[in-house]
């Protein structure tokens, strides 16, 4: 959606200065905030798509002044509401105060590695051809969706060149409504630097954004 998280190519916000590796953690509250979100993410009341919907849809102001876990913690609080397994007043109390209802699945904690080792593969199959084919310029579309949506903002309206067919995968707009999949071809689509961001760009910069077919539109 258009928010607060979608900073790509804006200005204002000062360079990006990486953190070390280590720490992980910069809290003590921090892996439980990590642990519950996966934990809960297993029981399969809700998507990884639903998930970063919630971590979206957080207030701008709030969000731009959130820590990277605190945002997580806010969207895990939300889901949790919205589907009846908490109450406003445990949230506020921070412990169980009722019995919630049975979840669909529970991850024991002896099969962790072996659930995060296998993750969640998104591919699909599609009787579907792809529509478009390496080495074809497209454009990305200049939309505006409402919902969750992995086209960034300041590709949109520009042209590219497919570089990689990576088949077909969830996607993510519908996937985030909770209403299907609709596999969906994914592109490599690699983009010209003065391309994206005007005069004065580095020449031989290239940016290569994965983008769904819905994205894109033939030139």
């Amino acid at each position: 959606m258009n928010g607060a998280q979608d900073l790509g190519g804006m200005m204002g916000f000062g360079a990006v200065v990486p953190e070390p590796v280590k720490p992980l953690f910069h809290a003590e509250w921090e892996p439980r905030a990590f642990a519950l979100t996966l934990a809960m993410g297993a029981t399969g009341e809700w998507n990884i798509d639903m998930s970063r919907r919630a971590r979206e849809s957080m207030e701008p102001g709030r969000y731009l002044t959130s820590s990277y876990y605190q945002i997580w913690l806010s969207a895990l609080e939300s889901l949790l509401a919205e589907r009846g397994l908490v109450e406003p007043e445990e949230i506020a109390a921070g412990r169980s105060l009722h019995q919630s209802r049975p979840v669909k699945r529970v991850l024991a904690a002896g099969d962790v590695a072996a659930v995060l080792a296998r993750g969640g593969p998104s591919d699909r199959e599609s009787d579907a051809p792809a529509g478009f084919a390496v080495g074809d310029r497209v454009r990305a579309r200049n939309m505006h969706p409402t919902g969750h949506t992995r086209i960034p903002r300041y590709c949109r309206g520009r042209v590219g060149v497919i570089e990689a067919v990576h088949g077909v995968h969830v996607f993510p707009d519908v996937s985030s409504t909770g209403t299907g999949e609709q596999p969906t071809w994914l592109y490599g689509v690699v983009f010209d630097g003065p391309e994206l961001w005007g005069e004065g760009t580095d020449p031989s910069l290239k940016v290569r954004i994965d983008l769904w077919e819905p994205y894109l539109e033939a030139l």
